[in-house]
C-alpha cells in the first residue's frame, strides 16, 4: 500500500480525538487489542486525565465486574469502605485478576487523589460494566437477588413482594452449585435450567417489574446512589440468571447465546452510565466496535454475535463514539513488525510512536487507491487481536501505538 496519509495522522491527545469526533459524546469508547499492557493502560490513563481536565468527563468504565467495581467507586470517591487500603481495593474491586496491572493501580490512585477535597458533583467516578462473569462461568445470583430484595423490602408494602427472603435463599441453595468450574465445558454441570433456577428467573423478573412500577416512590425515598445500585442489581440478576440458563443448554446455539448475553449485560450497564455521562469506556475492541463481533473458540471455528458497542450505538447514535486501538509490535510475546500490506503495517511505516488517525477517512483513502483491500493481520499469540480492516470505516478514530514494551499483559 503506497497511500500517503500524513495529513490525517495527528499526535495522540484528547483535543485531537475531540476534533475528529466533532462533538463530545456521552460514551467515548476506547478499545484495546490486548489486555493489561502497561503501554496501553498508561495511554488510557493519560487520555482520561485530559478528558477530565479539558472536556468535563467524570466517569471511567472498565471491562470488569460491575459489582466488584462498586468497591473501587466507593474508594475513589471516599463515600464508603474507608477502612480498606489500596491493596485490598485492587484485589477485590477488579475481576479477571486485573487489579494486579500497574496501570489500573495508578488509575485508582490518581482518581482518589483528584477527588480529595472536591465537592461530590465534581468528583471522578469508577464503574465496572461487565457482568459478574469469569471464563469458567457466572457467579451465584445470591448477592444481587438478596440486595434487590432488601432494597424493596425496606420501601414497599410487603404484600407487593413476589416472595420472601427465605424463599429466595432456599431456591438459590449453596453458592457452589452455581460456580462449578467445569460448567463452561460441560452443560450438565450447570444448574441454570433446574426447577429452582427457572423459578428464580420468574421471581427476578417480578422484582425488577416491581422496581419499575414503584419508581416514583422509590426515587423519592432513596438517594441517587441507592436508586442507581438497585437498578444495577436488577439488571444483573436477570442477566446472570439468563446466562446460567444458557450455560446449561446443550444445543449448538449455546456459545453464541452466552457471548450475546454477556455483551447485552455490558450494553445495559453502559446505557445506564450514559445517563450520568459523559463517560470514557475502556475494553477490548471486539466488545466496543459497531460491527459484528467474531471469535474462534474450542470446537467453534467462527462464532458471531453483536457486541456491546454495536448494541449501544443503535440506541445512542452519535452520542456513542468508538476509538479503536491498533498496535505494531509486542516483541516479548512474539508479535513482530506487521506486514506492509496490513493497516498496521501502513501506520508502522510512518515511524511515529503514537498517533491518532481519522479512521473513516483512512478507509476512504485506502478504497480510493484502487489496490487490493488491506490484508487482515494474523497473530501467533492468543492474547492479541489484530485490527479487522473491514471494521475500519465504522470507527470514529483509530489510535496507533507502534511498540508495546514488556510489562504485565493478558494472563
Amino acid at each position: 500500500m503506497a497511500t500517503d496519509i500524513k495529513d490525517i495522522v495527528h499526535p495522540v491527545d484528547s483535543a485531537a480525538i475531540m476534533s475528529l469526533l466533532g462533538a463530545r459524546p456521552r460514551l467515548l469508547a476506547l478499545g484495546e487489542p490486548t489486555h493489561g499492557a502497561d503501554t496501553l493502560l498508561g495511554l488510557r490513563n493519560e487520555l482520561f486525565r485530559q478528558l477530565v481536565e479539558r472536556e468535563g468527563y467524570r466517569t471511567i468504565a472498565l471491562e470488569v465486574d460491575c459489582l466488584a467495581g462498586l468497591l473501587v467507586d466507593d474508594y475513589v470517591t471516599g463515600e464508603g469502605a474507608p477502612e480498606l487500603g489500596l491493596d485490598e481495593v485492587m484485589e477485590r474491586g477488579f475481576s479477571h485478576e486485573w487489579g494486579a496491572f500497574p496501570g489500573n493501580r495508578e488509575l485508582v490512585r490518581w482518581m482518589r487523589a483528584y477527588n480529595e477535597g472536591r465537592p461530590a458533583p465534581d468528583r471522578v467516578r469508577f464503574a465496572g460494566f461487565d457482568g459478574p462473569l469469569e471464563i469458567t462461568g457466572g457467579a451465584s445470583p445470591r448477592p444481587v437477588l438478596t440486595a434487590l430484595h432488601e432494597y424493596l423490602t425496606a420501601r414497599v408494602d410487603a404484600d407487593l413482594l413476589p416472595c420472601t427472603a427465605d424463599v429466595l435463599d432456599r431456591l438459590i441453595g449453596a453458592d457452589a452449585r452455581w460456580t462449578h468450574p467445569d460448567a463452561m465445558m460441560d452443560p450438565s454441570r450447570s444448574v441454570g435450567q433446574s426447577a429452582q433456577a427457572r423459578e428464580l428467573r420468574l421471581l427476578a423478573d417480578d422484582l425488577v417489574a416491581l422496581l419499575d412500577a414503584q419508581a416514583p416512590h422509590l426515587i423519592a425515598t432513596s438517594s441517587p446512589q441507592e436508586w442507581d445500585r438497585a437498578r444495577l442489581y436488577g439488571r444483573t440478576a436477570t442477566g446472570l440468571l439468563r446466562y446460567h440458563f444458557w450455560l446449561a443448554e446443550p444445543s449448538a446455539g449455546r456459545m453464541t447465546w452466552l457471548l450475546g448475553v454477556r455483551d447485552s449485560m455490558m450494553a445495559a450497564n453502559l446505557l445506564a452510565l450514559a445517563e450520568r455521562g459523559p463517560v470514557l469506556v475502556n475494553a477490548q475492541n471486539g466488545h466496543l466496535q459497531r460491527g459484528m463481533s467474531t471469535m474462534a473458540m474450542w470446537d467453534h471455528p467462527r462464532l458471531e454475535w453483536w457486541g456491546a458497542g454495536a448494541l449501544v450505538s443503535t440506541r445512542l447514535g452519535r452520542e456513542y463514539a468508538f476509538v479503536a486501538t491498533a498496535l505494531g509490535t509486542i516483541r516479548h510475546q512474539g508479535v513482530d513488525a506487521p506486514p506492509s500490506d496490513t493497516v498496521e503495517g501502513l501506520l508502522y511505516a510512518l515511524g511515529a510512536d503514537r498517533a491518532v488517525v481519522d479512521a473513516p477517512r483512512l478507509a476512504t483513502e485506502l478504497t480510493a487507491q484502487g489496490d487490493a483491500a488491506p490484508a487482515a493481520r494474523v497473530s501467533s499469540w492468543f492474547g492479541y487481536s489484530p485490527l479487522d480492516p473491514e471494521h475500519l470505516a465504522d470507527a470514529d478514530a483509530l489510535v496507533f501505538v507502534r511498540d508495546v514494551r514488556p510489562g504485565q499483559a493478558q494472563r
